[in-house]
C-alpha cells in the first residue's frame, strides 16, 4: 500500500536515507529543507514523488501553513518522521544558555510544532504514524551531550504521552532512539562548545576526541535503519520506543540495570515517605 510521508529534515543523513527507503518501496515523500537550493536534488530522486518544501521547524506558523499546504496540494499525510534536529556536545558547565535553549528549540519545540500541526488532520481521519527521531542519549544518561540527551529524554517522554492519548483515534507513535549512524551527525551537524574549564579535561577531552575519531565510521546503517523504519510501519503492534543500533542496545541496558539496582537498594526509603496516618 502506497503512503504519503512527511520527513523533516531530508538535506542529508538520516532524513535523506528515511526519504529514499519510502521512495523505493513505492510511497510518496514531501521532505523539508531549509536551504532552497537542496530542492531540486530532493525531488530529482523521484520526479513526481519526491516533493521538496522549505521549512524552519522553529517557525511554528510557517510550520502549520507548510503541513497545511501539503494536506491540501499533495494528500493527505499518513506518516510523519519529525527527523530535524542537530547534536550539541560540551560539559554542562561549559555550555552556554543560550545555546542550551537553541537546542531545545529546535529539538524539542520544533518536533512537537510538527507534530501538533499533524495530529489535526491524522485525528480527523483516525489514522496515521508519528515517528520521532530520539537517540541512545534520550533513554541513558552520557556525559557529554547532556543537553542533546536532555531534548531527546524530553521526547521520548512526550512520545510516551502522546502514544496514549491518540492510541484510541487509530494514530501510532513510535519514539526512534538511534545509536551511532554514518551520518555527519557527530561532523558538520555537530555543534560543539568551546573548552573553558580545564578541569574537565580528562573527563571530556577524550570523549570529545573519541567522538571526532569516529565520525565516517559508526556501526551504524542509515540505509538499514530506514528499512526498520517500514517493518515497524506494517507492524500490527508497533513499538513506542523502539532502539536502533547495536551499541545503543548495549549502552540502554546498560542504563536500565543500574537504574534497576538503585530502585532495588534504595526501594525501602522511597517507600517511606508514603502519608500515614498513624504519624
Amino acid at each position: 500500500m502506497s503512503r504519503t510521508f512527511l520527513i523533516t529534515g531530508v538535506s542529508g543523513g538520516l532524513g535523506r536515507a528515511f526519504a529514499q527507503e519510502a521512495l523505493a518501496a513505492g510511497h510518496r515523500v514531501v521532505g523539508t529543507v531549509r536551504d532552497p537550493s537542496q530542492t531540486g536534488a530532493f525531488e530529482a530522486l523521484a520526479p513526481g514523488r519526491a516533493v521538496a518544501r522549505l521549512l524552519d521547524v522553529t517557525d511554528d506558523h510557517g510550520v502549520t501553513a507548510v503541513v497545511d499546504d501539503v494536506e491540501r496540494t499533495v494528500g493527505a499525510i499518513d506518516v510523519l518522521i519529525s527527523n530535524a534536529g542537530y547534536g550539541l556536545e560540551g560539559t554542562v558547565e561549559e555550555t552556554g544558555m543560550e545555546d542550551a535553549r537553541r537546542q531545545f528549540d529546535v529539538n524539542v519545540f520544533g518536533s512537537v510544532a510538527v507534530i501538533k500541526a499533524v495530529l489535526p488532520h491524522m485525528r480527523r481521519r483516525r489514522a496515521g504514524h508519528i515517528f520521532t527521531v530520539s537517540s541512545m542519549a534520550g533513554l541513558t544518561a552520557l556525559p557529554g551531550v547532556a543537553f542533546y540527551g536532555a531534548s531527546k529524554f524530553a521526547m521520548e517522554g512526550i512520545a510516551g504521552s502522546l502514544a496514549q492519548e491518540v492510541a484510541g483515534f487509530g494514530i501510532r507513535v513510535t519514539s526512534l532512539a538511534l545509536g551511532s549512524f554514518r551520518t555527519d551527525w557527530a561532523g558538520r551537524s555537530m555543534v560543539r562548545v568551546a573548552r573553558t574549564v580545564p578541569d574537565y579535561d580528562d573527563v571530556f577531552g577524550p570523549i570529545r576526541a573519541a567522538r571526532q575519531a569516529k565520525d565516517g565510521n559508526q556501526a551504524g546503517d542509515p540505509a538499514r535503519a530506514a528499512r526498520a523504519v517500514l517493518q515497524v510501519l506494517d507492524s500490527d503492534k508497533p513499538p513506542v520506543h523502539l532502539v536502533l543500533g547495536s551499541d545503543a542496545v548495549r549502552l540502554v541496558e546498560q542504563g536500565q540495570r543500574q537504574l534497576a539496582d538503585d530502585l532495588a537498594a534504595w526501594s525501602d526509603l522511597s517507600a517511606s515517605t508514603d502519608f500515614r496516618a498513624d504519624d
